[in-house]
């Protein structure tokens, strides 16, 4: 096991068997954001993207919470912005959000490698949408799930409204938007937000047995099965048909392919090697 620097205690991250895993840290604040906590995020996301001995990322929180997403109690305390120039301009702010939001949840749903949130309790607002970023998400039988946006009168970050939209429909993600109701484990699971829910006791380990076998499985394959499959939810079908060719063809060529191939003749497990 490999302890990354992310140079903030409010968020950690090792690589484990192949495994990234960052842990959100602010437990006596359900891990919401802090500004060194998003900032080091996207760093870390960044690092171990192009880490060749990193096959599969998991983002989850610490203290037995996933993410509050935004510090609302820091929120209220902060004094209010009139736009009389006293901090930095909104078109200022905007386009450090919009930077740090393509460098987290952003990154998450487009690194070519999976990604998997380990919700072990709470996941809201903001928090809720770096879970949705993942390409799966596992949860504890005790997790609640809520936009909770409309609840302090924000419209939603972190490209919640675009994941939502695409696991449930337009329909059903207004109304979890607008109404902000909690959801419990099960209730996400129902409808498709959860991908499988573990008793505490094995959370852990069903999570990180999954993530490892990401991490050893046929990288190549993966990355382009990714982009097949985030093409298919805004691309042109004939578009992607197009691509699944190309990617298809192309993963046909590697020694994974090859190694796969003469283990099934062999009647063994494949040893895949990411070339």
């Amino acid at each position: 096991m490999t302890a990354l620097d992310t140079g903030t205690e409010d968020l950690r991250a090792e690589i484990d068997d192949g495994v990234a895993v960052i842990t959100m840290n602010r437990p006596a604040r359900r891990n919401a954001f802090s500004q060194a906590m998003v900032s080091a995020l996207g760093t870390v996301l960044a690092r171990v993207e192009t880490d060749d001995a990193v096959g599969c990322v998991v983002l989850t929180g610490a203290g037995g919470a996933f993410c509050a997403g935004g510090d609302v109690k820091s929120m209220a305390a902060a004094p209010a912005d009139h736009g009389d120039g006293a901090g930095p301009s909104l078109d200022a702010r905007i386009h450090r959000q919009r930077l740090n939001q393509r460098a987290t949840s952003g990154r998450l749903w487009g690194m070519p490698k999976p990604t998997i949130a380990a919700i072990g309790g709470p996941a809201a607002g903001a928090g809720l949408s770096l879970a949705l970023a993942c390409d799966l998400r596992y949860a504890v039988p005790g997790a609640v799930l809520t936009t909770a946006f409309a609840k302090v009168a924000f419209a939603g970050d972190y490209g919640g409204t675009w994941f939502l939209t695409r696991l449930v429909g337009s329909s059903k993600a207004k109304e979890l938007y607008y109404f902000s109701e909690r959801l419990s484990a099960e209730d996400a699971c129902r409808l498709g937000i959860v991908n499988a829910i573990f008793a505490p006791a094995d959370f852990e380990r069903e999570v990180m047995e999954r993530a490892r076998r990401l991490a050893h499985g046929p990288s190549v394959a993966y990355r382009y099965m990714k982009e097949n499959l985030n093409r298919a939810v805004s691309g042109e079908l004939g578009e992607c048909m197009d691509l699944e060719v190309t990617h298809h063809v192309h993963a046909g060529l590697t020694q994974d392919h090859r190694e796969a191939a003469q283990a099934f003749v062999d009647k063994r497990e494949p040893r895949f090697h990411g070339r």
